[in-house]
């Protein structure tokens, strides 16, 4: 790679939602950029979504900006769907991806710039969009015990759909969105499903419009202002009480139990003594940003997470998250990559104008 391919104004690391706003973005600015993505294809996180998740069970899917996603068949995978739309998208707009591209680190680098080390070689860049998701930290919790259950153990992120749990008897760990529709399916061909979660579930019944939906984003925010690990937005909304979600209700599919004291070898015990024999345990236990690769450049609170304003990251104002927090929804992630080119155009004007002429 010669050195003028390697030095970009801005280097967009991750190419699913979040990082395709912000490279339409940078291609209408006219910024010298390049995206590397991690995945084998384009679909972001959606191409790794279990197959029985259709076009039409997918909630708020928005198009990327300047281009619909129209005419999709609901009964087809939503992988092939969104991984057909954002490949489209690439190819209209020449969006620069490299793929498959892994990125180890980012570390500063000579003359203010930011050294971007990556399995294809190292970039230089002025400033840096990461759009990196979380599908790549699935959350695994630990409980005593875990190392001795001889059945199947697998996160949500391996979810292969439910044919595979035919027959056997699963524990559903996890209060979210993801749980509620593996349970709802996995009950369908399993001999018998138990549903765990640490909190008691709260559903949302009746609509969700733009006022609730700015009291949530809020929510997310606040904790990214002050430097705490973000929740997702969807873990403030509350569970949709839709016509699937009320039929297991009534099915008592869905009456939960707390979380249990202990596994063991064949299922697992709760502190009152009773227990559940298991074949699989399900840990749909969601996900965590994805950003070791920004750990030279020292960005995480005491708190634990990266305090950021807006989509800029309090600590480097050269460095933006975008799917972060409060964007990470595929409204937010879109109004998040252009809300960092913005910032990014003002970071880079002031500094041409502050350089000496020669």
């Amino acid at each position: 790679m010669r050195n003028s391919d390697a030095d970009v104004d801005v280097v967009v690391i991750g190419a699913g939602q979040a990082g395709l706003s912000g490279a339409y973005h940078l291609t209408r600015a006219g910024l010298d950029h390049v995206v590397l993505d991690h995945a084998p294809r384009p679909g972001g996180a959606w191409q790794f979504r279990w197959p029985s998740l259709t076009y039409g069970k997918v909630h708020g899917m928005h198009a990327l900006p300047g281009m619909e996603l129209t005419g999709a068949d609901p009964l087809r995978p939503s992988s092939e769907v969104i991984g057909e739309y954002f490949a489209a998208y690439e190819d209209r707009f020449g969006l620069r991806v490299r793929r498959p591209v892994d990125v180890s680190a980012v570390r500063e680098g000579d003359g203010g710039r930011l050294r971007v080390e990556t399995s294809a070689g190292v970039w230089s860049a002025r400033a840096l969009i990461n759009a990196t998701g979380t599908w790549d930290r699935p959350f695994w919790p630990r409980y005593p015990g875990q190392e001795t259950f001889r059945g199947r153990q697998l996160h949500t992120a391996q979810y292969p759909g439910p044919r595979e749990f035919a027959g056997a008897r699963v524990i559903v760990v996890g209060g979210g969105t993801s749980a509620v529709q593996h349970l709802l399916e996995i009950a369908e061909v399993a001999a018998e499903t138990t549903w765990v979660t640490r909190r008691p579930p709260v559903f949302r019944d009746g609509g969700f419009g733009e006022a609730e939906g700015r009291a949530a984003v809020a929510l997310v925010e606040e904790r990214v202002r002050r430097g705490l690990p973000p929740q997702s937005v969807v873990s403030v909304t509350g569970l949709p009480l839709n016509e699937a979600v009320r039929a297991g209700l009534a099915s008592g599919v869905l009456d939960r139990r707390p979380v249990f004291d202990r596994i063991t070898a064949t299922g697992a015990v709760w502190a009152d003594g009773s227990r559940v024999d298991a074949d699989v345990i399900l840990w749909a236990t969601g996900f965590r940003a994805a950003v070791d690769h920004l750990a030279p450049l020292r960005l995480r609170e005491p708190g634990g997470g990266i305090r950021v304003e807006g989509t800029r990251a309090v600590r480097d104002e050269r460095i933006h998250l975008v799917g972060y927090g409060p964007s990470a929804s595929t409204i937010g992630a879109n109004r998040a990559g252009g809300a960092a080119v913005r910032e990014i155009r003002r970071l880079l004007n002031r500094e041409r104008a502050a350089a000496p002429v020669s």
